[in-house]
C-alpha cells in the first residue's frame, strides 16, 4: 500500500478527547528532545504538570494510562527502566522510561512554527537571497569546469547550499506576495494610515525589482549551461557521499532512486528560472506580481488622496482667486482670468467623435471642428425618416485612401532624412518636429516589451533600439526639449 494512503496515527492526540494533556506532555518532550535529553522519567513528567495551574489535580495512574496511549499511537517508545529496582517487586513493577518518536519530534516542530506563523502570512524579498544563490551555482559551475579534486562532502555542502538559498527564495517570496494579497492587508491598504508606509513599501519593492533584474539574468545564464547532461559527474559525487553515511538497511538498491531525486531537483531550479515552451518561468510571475503591488499601492494612495482632497476646506483657495481677481487691472483682464479658472461660460459640454483619423499622433486642435446636433430629451421625441437612395462612395473613399497613402508616404520621407548609415542617434540630432520626436518615443516605449529590443514600425521598417542610461541627452524640438537618455536606433531590411 502506498505510504500517502496510510492513515497518520501518530497525528491522533491532537484531536483526542484528552488533546490538552497529550499536547501539554508532548511538548514537554519536545522541548527536552531539542536540549538533547531523550528519555523522560514519569515522575518528572508529574512533576511538570503539576506545574501547571490547570493541571492542579493531575493523578499519577491517569499519567501512566495517557502514556501507554501514547505508545499505542506511536508517539513515544517505553523502555525499561532497571537501574533504579533495588527489589523484586520493584524489577517486576516494571518501571519505565519514555521517548518520543522522529514522528512526533517533526508534528510537534510543525506545531511551533504554526504557532509563530498566526493568522498571516509572514515571509519577505530578500535581495542577498538571489546575490548567494548566484554565487552557489557560480562555485558549482567552476568544479565542473575546472574539475576541481575536492571531496565527496564539499561536493554535497555545495549543492545543500545552492537548494537552500533557493528554498528561501520561494518560500519567503511566496508567502510575502500572499501577505500582500491577502484580505486583511488589502483593507489596510484603503485606509488613510497607510499613506505613513507607502514610501517605505514602494521603495521596498522598487529595491527588489531592480536588484533581481541585476542577478536573475546572470543566473539564467548559468543555469541554460547547466545541463542534466553536464551534471552527472556532480550528481555521481554526491551519491558517493550519501552511500558512505553508515546505515543497518541495503543502501545499494537505491542509487537510482538517489540519481533520479538529484536529477528532478536540478530540472525544477531550471524550470523556476526558466520555464519551458508551454509554461513561463516562475522568475517572471514573480516580477510580475511584484509590479502588479506598486501599481496597486499607488491606485490605493491616488483614491485615498481623491477622498482626503473632496472633504478638504476650500476656503483659503477662493480667498486667494477673489485676491487675483481684484488685483485685475481691467474687466478684460478678469474675463481672461476667468477663463483660465473657470472655463468658457459659454460651452457646457465638449465631445471629441471617435475615427476621425487613421494617424496616432495628431493634437487635437489639429482636427476640423464638428457639428452635433442636440435632441430633446424626451420620451416621445422621434427622428423624422424619410426614404432615400443609395450613394456609392466609392470616390470618397478611393480620395481617402489616395490621401491617407500620401501622408504616410509624406511621414516616411520625413524619418528618412535622419538617418544616417542606417541609424538614428539622438545625441546627433540638432532639432526635430514634433511628429518625428513622437514617433522616436513610441519606438522606444515598444521596444521595452520585446526582450531583443526589436520592433517593426508601421512604415515596414525593423528597428532595433538601444538605449544608453549612462548618456543623458536633451531632445530638442519646436514645441520644447525633452530630458531623456541617448537612443540608437538601428534599421533593418524593409519588409
Amino acid at each position: 500500500m502506498d505510504s500517502t494512503m496510510k492513515k497518520i496515527i501518530e497525528a491522533s492526540y491532537l484531536t483526542a478527547d484528552s488533546a490538552a494533556h497529550y499536547r501539554t506532555i508532548l511538548r514537554y518532550f519536545y522541548h527536552q528532545h531539542e536540549r538533547m535529553r531523550d528519555f523522560i522519567a514519569p515522575e518528572e513528567l508529574l512533576e511538570h504538570m503539576h506545574s501547571i495551574p490547570a493541571f492542579a489535580d493531575y493523578q499519577e495512574d491517569q499519567l501512566h494510562q495517557q502514556l501507554a496511549q501514547l505508545v499505542k499511537w506511536n508517539n513515544l517508545i517505553a523502555r525499561q527502566d532497571m537501574t533504579n529496582a533495588k527489589t523484586i517487586e520493584e524489577y517486576k513493577k516494571k518501571r519505565f522510561r519514555y521517548q518520543c518518536t522522529p514522528y512526533t519530534v517533526e508534528i510537534e516542530r510543525m506545531i511551533v512554527q504554526l504557532e509563530k506563523l498566526g493568522d498571516t502570512f509572514q515571509g519577505s524579498l530578500e535581495r542577498s537571497q538571489f546575490d548567494r544563490l548566484f554565487q552557489a551555482v557560480t562555485t558549482l559551475q567552476s568544479e565542473l569546469e575546472h574539475d576541481l579534486n575536492k571531496s565527496a562532502e564539499e561536493y554535497m555542502r555545495n549543492w545543500e547550499d545552492v537548494f537552500r538559498y533557493f528554498q528561501t527564495i520561494r518560500t519567503s517570496t511566496a508567502d510575502y506576495i500572499a501577505y500582500i494579497n491577502s484580505e486583511q492587508t488589502d483593507q489596510r491598504m484603503q485606509t488613510d494610515a497607510f499613506l505613513v508606509y507607502k514610501n517605505q513599501f514602494t521603495t521596498y519593492l522598487r529595491d527588489f525589482i531592480v536588484s533581481l533584474q541585476k542577478t536573475s539574468l546572470q543566473i539564467q545564464h548559468s543555469l541554460s549551461e547547466l545541463t542534466s547532461g553536464r551534471l552527472q559527474h556532480f550528481f555521481q559525487k554526491l551519491i558517493e557521499h550519501r552511500g558512505a553515511i553508515p546505515r543497518l538497511e541495503d543502501v545499494s538498491s537505491s542509487t537510482n532512486d538517489w540519481l533520479t531525486e538529484y536529477e528532478e531537483y536540478w530540472f525544477s531550479l531550471r524550470q523556476w528560472f526558466l520555464g519551458s515552451a508551454t509554461q513561463q518561468s516562475e522568475l517572471d510571475i514573480l516580477q510580475w506580481q511584484t509590479n502588479e503591488m506598486i501599481r496597486r499601492m499607488t491606485r490605493y494612495v491616488q483614491r485615498i488622496g481623491e477622498r482626503q482632497q473632496h472633504f478638504r476646506s476650500r476656503k483659503k483657495d477662493y480667498l486667494q482667486l477673489s485676491k487675483w481677481f481684484v488685483e485685475c487691472l481691467d474687466r478684460e483682464e478678469a474675463h481672461k482670468l476667468s477663463a483660465v479658472v473657470f472655463g468658457s461660460m459659454t460651452i457646457q459640454h465638449l465631445q471629441l467623435v471617435d475615427a476621425t483619423t487613421e494617424n496616432l499622433h495628431v493634437d487635437t486642435w489639429d482636427e476640423a471642428p464638428f457639428e452635433l446636433t442636440i435632441k430633446p430629451r424626451t420620451v416621445r421625441y422621434r427622428e423624422k425618416t424619410k426614404p432615400g437612395s443609395f450613394n456609392s462612395n466609392e470616390s470618397k473613399k478611393k480620395e481617402q485612401r489616395e490621401l491617407y497613402l500620401k501622408e504616410r508616404e509624406q511621414e516616411k520621407r520625413l524619418i528618412e532624412k535622419y538617418i544616417t548609415q542606417g541609424r538614428i542617434t539622438l545625441s546627433s540630432l540638432t532639432t526635430v518636429e514634433p511628429f518625428i520626436r513622437k514617433v522616436l518615443l513610441s519606438w522606444i516605449g515598444k521596444s521595452m516589451a520585446n526582450k531583443n529590443r526589436m520592433v517593426k514600425t508601421d512604415y515596414g521598417l525593423q528597428v532595433k533600439v538601444m538605449l544608453d542610461y549612462e548618456k543623458m541627452i536633451t531632445l530638442q524640438a519646436e514645441d520644447g526639449n525633452l530630458r531623456m537618455p541617448d537612443a540608437t536606433f538601428l534599421f533593418g531590411e524593409t519588409r
